[in-house]
Order: structure tokens, then sequence, then C-alpha cells
């Protein structure tokens, strides 16, 4: 699969820790026989977002309907990931849906709110969960170079959202999506036990 220029925003799964707590990378976790980089993938195609990039690192992956950008700095925390993956992004990309990997009950419909807030003139768009900034986070193109040069070990996007306040359109999600994340063996134990439970 090759990047080409898109008219719709871009989307970015970040994917590529290798899960020190769970005791295996984060993105080859299975969730009812689907890995979470693919699950990841799926929501951002579903969302809209087109191309859709991975970014991998502690472990290898293909990802069918996915470009994946390998970070070999992927050891010094997920602003490399970030930067990777925003530099990969096609030159007339006009968007980027930023999503992470190990947060699966995400789902396509709040993708579909970000880039709705894009499309009404939001230019950085930050999806939030009882007023609560979490993930995903779209970021017009314009951005792009700021948000990269402001990603440094594990911060991400947080630094360039906290020094830019006045450029953030919250966009409500909890009522079709939950930022939960699973970081240990007891949070996948969680997540396959409430499985079933809707979001919000």
């Amino acid at each position: 699969m090759t990047l080409r220029g898109a008219d719709n925003p871009a989307g970015l799964l970040l994917a590529a820790g290798e899960g020190s707590r769970l005791g295996r990378p984060k993105a080859l976790v299975e969730l009812d026989g689907e890995r979470l980089v693919d699950r990841g993938v799926r929501t951002l195609r579903d969302g809209g977002c087109g191309p859709v990039i991975v970014v991998a690192g502690a472990a290898p992956v293909e990802v069918i309907g996915a470009v994946v950008v390998p970070n070999a700095d992927w050891r010094t925390g997920m602003g490399s990931s970030l930067r990777a993956g925003l530099s990969a992004l096609p030159p007339a990309c006009p968007a980027v849906v930023v999503a992470l990997v190990d947060q699966p009950r995400v789902t396509a419909e709040a993708v579909r709110r970000l880039i709705e807030a894009y499309e009404l003139g939001a230019r950085v768009a930050v999806a939030t969960y009882l007023g609560k900034p979490r993930n995903p986070v779209l970021f017009a193109r314009e951005h792009f170079a700021a948000v990269a040069e402001a990603a440094e070990g594990d911060a991400g996007a947080r630094s360039f959202l906290r020094e830019h306040p006045e450029l953030v359109t919250p966009v409500p999600c909890a009522d079709v999506a939950s930022p939960d994340d699973i970081d240990t063996p007891a949070d996948l134990e969680a997540f396959t036990r409430l499985r079933d439970r809707p979001p919000g």
C-alpha cells in the first residue's frame, strides 16, 4: 500500500510500545480474536480516515488496510512515534486523527465526531469524556510541524495542547466511546470480562 494525497483526514495509530507492564507489545494483544492494532486501524477507517498509518516499534507488524511506519526510536517514548507518523503523512494531507493502540473502546463514531468538528472549522479537535480531554485527537495540517516539535518523551501531543488551549475544540464522546486503556494483565482481564458492556 502506498501513500498518496488525500482529501479526508488521515488516521495515525501509535502502536510502537513494548507493553512492559502488560508483558507483551499491546499491538499484538487480541480481543475477541482481533489484534488491537487491527482493531485500531478498523476504527479509524470506519470513522472516515484515509490513509491510515500505523507506527510500529517493539513488535514488527503487517496490517491490512494501513501503511506501517517503523520507529527505531520507540524506546524513547510516544513522542518519537508521533513524530514518525506525522512525517509519513502525504504532503497534501489536510488533517490527521491520532489514536492509541491500547484504547480499544474508542469507536468509529468518536472518530467521525472529530472529523465533523473539523469540517465545521475546528483546527484541533479533542475527544472529551465527562469534560476531560483524552484521545483521539485531530490536528489540521497547519499544526503538524508544531505538534511534532513539541512531541518529546511519553507526553505525545499533550504539551502542544496545554500550550495552545485557545486552539482546542472539545468534542464530547462519552456516550459513544471510552478512553480506558490496557496497561496491565488486570486491565486486559477487565476488558475481556466487560467487552459486551456498551460504552459511556
